[in-house]
């Protein structure tokens, strides 16, 4: 397998508060991996340290090279895409539109129109809403937006900040599914939940990270096999 993604020593600051601390984390290429943990311990900072929005101690690299200075509007283009918690819709902007600034830094336009028609593929509530604001749109159907648009760059790495969040059961597994597929396609997948018994089911690896460190590494398998994880993340889930 090929490291696409290496985190060495990663700590991320907010002013005197350590968010994250020499966190050391691998993705090979064509894996799903899941970071899970609960609230408060570093998940989002850690996505964020990846996709360039914090300033890092350590190094990140990708694909060898290391990007721990390169600006994230660079690191969409080296291939690097992320859907953020919460997901950032555009609320005023029509689908079509949101679609089409997950594109922006694109020119193939041949490519963008492929990729246009597999979002769509992927997610076929979209195509009945192109037209539609997406700020009047469910809570699920945002979701699928954030998760096409961060597509629509043909990104070689999607990390997926809390797609479950908020959903109904019946989206959720819906939402899981289609990260599956996604993999299925050939685009590597960094996925951070709170959901951590859904996630653990479609991932190869995962992360635990508590307070800011990596307490526990290991197969979806095992963790969801580990009486610890179970006790801690799995009851509920």
């Amino acid at each position: 397998m090929t490291t696409m993604l290496e985190l060495e020593k990663v700590s991320v600051h907010y002013g005197r508060i350590e968010a994250v601390r020499d966190i050391n984390l691998k993705v090979e290429e064509g894996e799903i991996v899941s970071l899970i943990g609960s609230n408060g311990a570093g998940k989002t900072t850690t996505m964020r340290a990846i996709s360039g929005l914090r300033a890092v101690h350590g190094r990140v690299l990708f694909n060898g090279d290391d990007i721990s200075r390169m600006k994230a509007h660079d690191r969409v283009t080296a291939g690097i895409s992320q859907s953020p918690e919460g997901r950032g819709v555009f609320p005023g902007m029509t689908v079509r539109e949101n679609l089409n600034i997950g594109a922006y830094a694109r020119r193939d336009r041949v490519a963008i129109t492929e990729d246009f028609e597999r979002v769509l593929d992927l997610f076929p509530r979209l195509q009945e809403r192109l037209k539609q604001a997406a700020g009047t749109m469910s809570g699920g159907e945002q979701q699928m937006l954030a998760m096409g648009r961060s597509l629509m760059s043909r990104p070689k790495l999607l990390l997926l900040d809390e797609p479950s969040m908020g959903l109904a059961p019946m989206l959720i597994q819906q939402i899981f599914s289609i990260i599956t597929e996604i993999r299925q396609q050939g685009t590597t997948v960094l996925l951070v939940e709170q959901n951590a018994k859904q996630a653990l089911k479609r991932s190869d690896r995962a992360y635990v990270l508590e307070t800011g460190s990596i307490t526990k590494t290991g197969t979806g398998a095992e963790l969801l096999a580990d009486d610890s994880i179970k006790d801690a993340y799995l009851g509920v889930a």
